[in-house]
């Protein structure tokens, strides 16, 4: 009776040297210097400046070009474990012999990992067939091909490890609060937080690497699929740190049904089937889920959620530090990522405010990585899109003007939902508004501290308030499958506590002289006054001379407010009314 591993491995391996031989089209000519390249590069870049994955100018390439090209760029490159005393000379030289490097970087997640890309896919290929399967003694290896390597050192040698590390994780807050009190202006405060927390380039190579490490071991049952990255990973607003989801697209398997004819003939595949999609996914996850779990290396901790809404495998991949989601089926999602992408794309002041807001909730214990009634990062993203939509002149487009603009390329129905928007950058309208991010940040705390959350509902397709049609504390309609409510899950006390603390975040801003910082340069203002503890803030503020308020009405709000809070707490019914509207 055969082994059922050995022949799982057996079509690894079939199936890795097949698809290596399929030649993609290159969206962006690379050059290839060598093995100097980087050392070239990081010469003629100036002291002091870094990569980053999402660069402040306007990108003008579509979403699938970008995730085309990082993909294939993810082809070409390899992931190494290498010990902690390396040269890193001798290490690209070593390399070197089966090909040109186009770039690499050296990180550090528990051990010293490298991530190298190569040329051609041809030098992938070269350094698999020369590279030895590992001795366990009494353990027995899986003989399985992958792209994950370890590399040792024959000789042990004395010379100390001499890398320049690239860093996968966010400032701590201390650090952070001590660059944004060195800044100018509360709009330097606002991109200086978004050059700390967005993804760098090595951070975003590394995320499209894991994904196609994932696809290797996918491939072995269907060779046609691809494993993209969407979410955080993708739409521009992620952050240093956060998750990794994926999502097995079969479509280009599925797309092989299609009826083709010769003569009077039609020849179909043999096939199992199911009574649904969903029991389909189940099954597809299921059995991915085993292969990571028994055959990919770095793969721990894998679960096999497959009751939830949307099947999933949940598993950490060591090498990288990522938390990783799989799913299939999904492409709403998919779709969701490459419209923030626009949004993110169209205005610079997009994710700087998106960022702040993200972080200031955080701070605030608003937002949680652990799901709960508290609000989401996403719906923090659609607040702040939909608040810019609103301005005079609007800063964003709704998603109903994006969809006029569409052409019949731009067309997709996915599951009966209309997914249609423009995907060419370069059609839309840039925005004549030209407000600070300073002020738009006030606003942004005025307008949803005095927003109407007992009857109104946030809407971006038209860009307006629209009544409620369901009584939820707060209402964020999907964008695409529009008869769902992405924020059902906060409660009503979360939401007072948000609307509370934007009320307060605007009195704050309201205080600060309009000059910026004081000239002591020990008082936190701007945007780190907005991040200390609630109360901490006007504690610091009392200190200085006593300014009235521009704005008497949120003064009066935050009195009532704090006289609310005295008698909710001796209230014995433990209820509390929320306060939406002035």
């Amino acid at each position: 009776m055969a082994v059922p591993g050995v022949g799982l491995l057996t079509r690894l391996h079939l199936y890795a040297q097949r698809r290596s031989r399929v030649q993609r089209p290159v969206l962006r000519l690379l050059s290839c210097p060598g093995t100097v390249a980087e050392d070239l590069r990081r010469d003629e870049q100036p002291s002091g400046s870094v990569e980053t994955g999402f660069e402040d100018k306007i990108p003008k390439k579509r979403f699938s070009e970008m995730q085309n090209e990082r993909r294939e760029q993810a082809q070409r490159t390899v992931l190494i474990h290498c010990p902690e005393k390396i040269s890193e000379k001798k290490f690209l030289k070593y390399l070197s012999q089966h090909g040109p490097i186009n770039n690499h970087f050296f990180y550090e997640s528990f051990s010293l990992y490298a991530v190298v890309e190569f040329c051609q896919k041809e030098s992938v290929r070269s350094l698999q067939n020369e590279t030895h399967a590992p001795s366990k003694g009494m353990e027995v290896a899986i003989p399985f091909r992958s792209r994950f390597f370890n590399l040792k050192l024959k000789n042990q040698t004395s010379e100390r490890s001499c890398v320049q590390m690239s860093n996968q994780l966010p400032p701590s807050s201390k650090k952070l609060f001590e660059v944004l009190r060195d800044a100018e202006s509360v709009d330097d405060q606002l991109n200086t937080l978004l050059k700390e927390f967005q993804l760098t380039e090595e951070n975003t190579k590394l995320r499209y690497l894991t994904c196609s490490l994932i696809e290797d071991i996918a491939a072995a049952y269907f060779p046609d699929c691809v494993v993209r990255p969407f979410g955080s990973s993708v739409n521009t607003f992620g952050k240093l740190g956060c998750d990794l989801d994926m999502f097995l697209d079969l479509s280009e398997t599925r797309n092989l049904s299609t009826n083709k004819t010769s003569g009077n003939f039609l020849m179909e595949f043999q096939v199992k089937n199911v009574p649904s999609e969903r029991i389909a996914t189940q099954k597809i996850l299921s059995v991915i889920g085993e292969c990571l779990d028994n055959f990919s290396p770095g793969c721990v901790g894998v679960q096999k959620i497959l009751n939830a809404r949307c099947p999933l495998v949940r598993f950490s991949h060591q090498a990288s530090g990522f938390q990783c989601d799989l799913t299939t089926n999904n492409r709403i999602a998919l779709t969701s990522s490459e419209l923030l992408y626009i949004y993110g794309a169209l205005d610079s002041r997009v994710r700087a405010l998106v960022f702040t807001v993200r972080y200031w909730a955080r701070a605030h214990s608003l937002t949680s990585s652990i799901p709960g009634a508290w609000i989401t990062n996403f719906s923090l993203t659609m607040m702040v899109i939909f608040f810019l939509q609103t301005r005079s002149p609007p800063i964003l487009p709704t998603l109903d003007s994006l969809q006029t603009l569409a052409d019949a390329e731009d067309k997709c129905i996915i599951e009966g939902n209309n997914c249609t928007f423009v995907r060419d950058l370069n059609r839309i309208k840039p925005s004549e508004n030209t407000e600070t991010l300073e002020l738009l940040l006030k606003e942004f705390f005025e307008y949803f501290g005095n927003f109407a959350f007992n009857k109104n509902s946030i809407n971006i397709r038209q860009g307006r308030e629209q009544n409620k049609p369901d009584s939820s504390p707060l209402y964020i309609q999907n964008p695409f499958e529009t008869s769902l409510n992405i924020s059902k899950n906060v409660s009503q006390s979360q939401l007072q506590k948000f609307v509370d603390l934007a009320q307060e975040s605007t009195w704050i801003l309201q205080q600060e002289d309009l000059g910026g910082p004081s000239m002591s340069g020990n008082q936190p203002w701007g945007l780190v006054a907005l991040l200390l503890p609630s109360g901490a803030n006007r504690k610091s503020l009392g200190k200085k001379k006593s300014r009235k308020p521009a704005n008497e009405k949120v003064k009066v709000l935050l009195e009532s407010i704090k006289s609310n809070r005295t008698e909710n707490f001796t209230n014995t019914n433990g209820k509390r009314n929320i306060s939406t509207q002035t």
